[in-house]
């Protein structure tokens, strides 16, 4: 088989996982073209990336538990609530930040917990449960901001989290010397990581690609890490969102694919009953992904209220709607047991993408609503089409 076949072979076998990173690659082109290279420029990648930083928390969360075939709709007024009562602390009682955000992720893992119950121990279906609770929580974020209606937090600590970045330690031809070593640091990380997985199939007998795919795919990947760092050095450099999101998707992809607890996830989501029969206990899975998400939550009101450096009436309208969207265009399956949390973030950029080369195009809002509609809704057809004919 020679290199092309071989690649179109792939690239066939695993649509799945290289449709999203394809689309997000044409979405990109397309747009900087159209805007004659507005949308590539540092300033808007950097703003792109620091809009998406907050949805895309939440949908890694959101993998999850769409994973173990349940839906949260909570996860925005929660995520706006919670923000707003960090808001609060700050603010109105004089709480110092390092104890504000434990304290604000701590009630978001109990809140989370709570949604579990419901849904593994009491049988009340997700879609409900959370809907309930999506209310709860609307009601909740109005009444502790009627009185001011917005809550203005004047932490720099705080807010840095959301408009911040990471220190320079000087400029080489204009680029921000600190980023383009973690840009290094993160490809260099990642060709460790790739070639030690391979060793392991190769130890194991599995099948895999030949060197030349696999040099290949080393280049373009490292090629598109130092491209993004030589665009976000050319500005500010990386933005503390920028750097929480990474860890995020760092710790839950290592959660998810190294760990006792990730195969169980997506055991479960596989086949819960199944899964049980093994000696999984399917309730604590439950009361887990529910937690994790509820504490997401909390990290995604900290992210939104410190990007705003304020507390609204309106935080997290929709928001729910914008990561399981993120979701599905990251290849999550609607029937359970597939997904990954690096495809969500993948879906979080595509449609932050889309709304953005459409504001920088002129693109009325209504359109805007009913493209996106759209490119959910291939998404989803698409992951009909290949469970179809896998089956």
């Amino acid at each position: 088989m020679n290199f092309f076949q071989e690649a179109k072979s792939l690239l066939k076998v695993n649509i799945r996982d290289y449709g999203m990173y394809i689309a997000l690659f044409v979405i990109m082109l397309t747009f900087t073209i159209l805007t004659d290279g507005l949308f590539i420029s540092s300033r808007n990648i950097s703003n792109l990336l620091d809009a998406t930083g907050y949805i895309a928390v939440l949908a890694v969360g959101m993998t999850l538990v769409i994973v173990i075939r349940h839906i949260d709709l909570s996860v925005g007024f929660a995520a706006g609530f919670m923000g707003a009562i960090a808001a609060i602390m700050l603010s109105q009682l004089g709480v110092p930040v390092y104890f504000t955000i434990p304290i604000i992720l701590i009630l978001g893992i109990v809140i989370g917990m709570f949604n579990g119950v419901l849904v593994a121990s009491v049988g009340i279906p997700a879609f409900v449960s959370s809907l309930a609770a999506m209310l709860i929580f609307r009601g909740a974020l109005l009444q502790v901001t009627e009185k001011t209606g917005t809550i203005i937090v004047k932490d720099d600590t705080f807010n840095a989290l959301g408009n911040g970045f990471l220190p320079s330690l000087g400029h080489i031809a204009g680029l921000n010397v600190l980023s383009l070593i973690l840009g290094g640091l993160v490809i260099l990380y990642f060709v460790y990581a790739e070639i030690s997985k391979r060793n392991q199939k190769i130890k194991y007998k599995f099948e895999v690609p030949s060197n030349k795919i696999f040099a290949v795919k080393l280049v373009f990947v490292s090629a598109i890490i130092a491209y993004v760092t030589w665009i976000l050095a050319g500005y500010n450099g990386f933005s503390w969102t920028v750097v929480i999101t990474l860890l995020v998707v760092a710790i839950y992809h290592f959660l998810t694919t190294k760990t006792v607890l990730g195969r169980h996830i997506y055991a479960v989501g596989s086949n819960p009953e199944a899964a049980h029969l093994t000696g999984i206990n399917v309730k604590k899975i439950t009361y887990i992904v529910f937690g994790s998400m509820g504490m997401l939550s909390a990290l995604s009101g900290i992210m939104y209220t410190a990007r705003l450096q304020s507390a609204t009436t309106t935080a997290g309208t929709l928001f729910e709607l914008d990561a399981i969207a993120a979701a599905y265009v990251g290849g999550v399956s609607a029937a359970g047991g597939v997904g990954k949390v690096t495809g969500s973030i993948i879906g979080a950029v595509v449609m932050a993408s889309l709304s953005s080369g459409m504001n920088l195009l002129g693109v009325g809002i209504s359109y805007q609503y009913m493209i996106r509609g759209g490119v959910l809704a291939a998404a989803v057809i698409f992951d009909v089409m290949t469970r179809r004919k896998r089956g």
